[in-house]
């Protein structure tokens, strides 16, 4: 039995008979009754019983009817759900993330995605280990981890993703304390607030302040990351934090300078071997466009004289702004919609 031959049986019990149903399918007519006969064959029973040159249904086909149509209309929400996750209207992405990269930049590139494709849902698993994060990838649990460099090579695919800026975030009222682009080596014997020792963020600036011959002096170390950030503005110390986030620091009062030398850390996406989702492919390719088109607007803004945290700041804004537009278009279109 296959579905072809449930389409034909039920288009001869809607129809009332082989030659309107044929006529209705385009097909030929003797095609479709021997593809009623093979269906008969294979269920080992008569569908319909032969009245002169009329059909009636049988009781055995009386009792398919329910279960051929049932079984065709789940075959076509099947075929639609593919066709709606291939056209960006559907589906789910799986992320697996180092959890001090969840907040930044991850979230801001699944908000972005969202906004464009409000049909694709996710589903993001913070992970302490890059071990757990490859683990999560290599089971198919997840489709995508989003990890720093360097990236794991066994059993994986790996791509470089971005270069993300690392600044330093100070207490409010500590302006005249710093100068514009504070020298890594003044960072000696300052009091830092840190996540938890272990974590990528946390080994890289450590290991970055050493290189420079600074050894961190870790005043205040928290487990929840987004308390760092509050701890600081409280006055309990100075941190190292990408520069998004240094920027939502500024706006609530925060000091924000930039390092010399500069600190960047590098991240990357991994996945199994072999087809990545056209959602997942898209979603990536968002990513990167995101972070490219703030970079680019950063890079122009500083050429024409602007700090970085200016330019990121004036960035930022302006990225907010176009924002708040789609975000109002898409409203009016859908209320549009809805009228």
């Amino acid at each position: 039995m296959d579905l072809r031959q449930l389409e034909y049986f039920l288009a001869v019990v809607d129809c009332g008979g082989v030659t309107r149903a044929a006529e209705r399918l385009r097909v030929a007519q003797p095609s479709l009754s021997q593809a009623v006969r093979k269906l008969e064959k294979d269920l080992d029973t008569e569908l319909f019983h032969r009245v002169g040159r009329g059909l009636v249904l049988s009781p055995a086909g009386e009792a398919l009817v329910g279960p051929a149509r049932s079984i065709l209309r789940d075959v076509k929400a099947a075929e639609d759900a593919v066709r709606d996750v291939a056209a960006m209207r559907g589906g789910r992405i799986d992320i697996a993330s180092l959890s001090d990269l969840s907040s930044d930049p991850l979230s801001v590139w699944v908000a972005k995605f969202r906004r464009l494709y409000p049909g694709v849902r996710f589903h993001i698993e913070e992970r302490d280990e890059t071990a757990d994060v490859v683990a999560l990838v290599k089971s198919g649990a997840c489709e995508l981890g989003i990890l720093s460099l360097p990236l794991p090579t066994e059993d994986v695919e790996g791509d470089a993703l971005i270069d993300q800026r690392l600044v330093l975030v100070c207490p409010p009222g500590t302006d005249a304390q710093w100068p514009e682009c504070v020298p890594i080596e003044q960072l000696s014997r300052v009091p830092f607030v840190m996540g938890e020792r272990g974590t990528a963020t946390r080994d890289f600036i450590e290991r970055s302040l050493r290189e420079n011959g600074v050894e961190p002096d870790v005043a205040v170390e928290v487990r929840q990351r987004g308390a760092v950030l509050p701890i600081v503005l409280a006055g309990g110390g100075v941190s190292i934090v990408p520069l998004r986030t240094g920027l939502d620091a500024l706006l609530r009062g925060g000091v924000v300078r930039e390092l010399s030398p500069k600190l960047t850390r590098q991240m990357g996406v991994i996945r199994r071997p072999g087809r990545t989702t056209p959602a997942a492919i898209e979603f990536l390719a968002c990513a990167r466009a995101s972070f490219e088109e703030f970079a680019r607007t950063v890079a122009v803004r500083m050429s024409e004289g602007m700090s970085l945290i200016e330019a990121a700041k004036l960035a930022r804004a302006e990225s907010d702004d176009v924002m708040r537009v789609e975000t109002l278009r898409g409203g009016t279109m859908t209320h549009r919609k809805l009228q």
